[in-house]
């Protein structure tokens, strides 16, 4: 098992997961999770999906301004599912999964956000972090805004707000993502403060 320690040195490098995950997930026979460094030694067969993994250092954060159009809004774990059910194709969540997030240690419910349209209701944005706070670990884990609500600065408030309510609480955040994700999330998130970049490959055996 990892140790804190190493983790807290590198967490980039250390993991492809949060260290929290790191003590309860146990990757399957099936696939192997390596860093850019060892994909590369060891050219592994099989299907690769590549993720990239990043930190930032939230102390400093200031808080960001909300576009006019919008304000934030409560929302519960059935309006947080559908949201995020509509803003992707290939993923998804249940009312369930999301009520059963508020179970684990790492839940704070300040890190849940979401953003409406002043005008309709609808809501256009929502974001989800976690914080492991052992360590001083702050996760981003669920960022997105509604295919019509795209290029109106949301990515970038969400990102920010969720960095400034953790400014005061974690020593540093961290995010992973998709790297061939055609809404390119490695932009938003360097643009809000990331940096360090490692790229972790999950290989699926055939």
């Amino acid at each position: 098992m990892m140790r804190a320690e190493e983790y807290i040195q590198d967490p980039c490098r250390a993991s492809a997961l949060p260290f929290w995950k790191t003590e309860q997930v146990r990757v399957p026979e099936s696939i192997s999770v390596l860093r850019e460094d060892k994909f590369i030694a060891e050219k592994p067969d099989g299907t690769d999906e590549s993720y990239f993994r990043l930190v930032c250092f939230p102390q400093n954060t200031e808080r960001p301004e909300l576009p006019a159009a919008f304000e934030t809004a409560e929302c519960g774990t059935e309006e947080y599912a559908e949201h995020i059910n509509s803003c992707y194709r290939e993923e998804g969540v249940t009312p369930e999964e999301m009520a059963a997030r508020k179970e684990l240690p790492v839940y704070d419910p300040a890190l849940w956000i979401a953003v409406r349209d002043r005008e309709t209701g609808q809501i256009a944005a929502t974001g989800i972090a976690e914080l492991d706070a052992r360590i001083g670990e702050g996760i981003l884990e669920w960022i997105q805004v509604s295919p019509e609500y795209k290029r109106k600065g949301l990515g970038k408030y969400i990102v920010k707000e969720l960095l400034y309510r953790m400014k005061d609480k974690a020593k540093f955040v961290t995010v992973s993502g998709k790297v061939n994700n055609p809404d390119n999330p490695y932009a938003l998130y360097c643009a809000c403060g990331f940096g360090n970049p490692v790229t972790w490959h999950v290989v699926r055996k055939d």
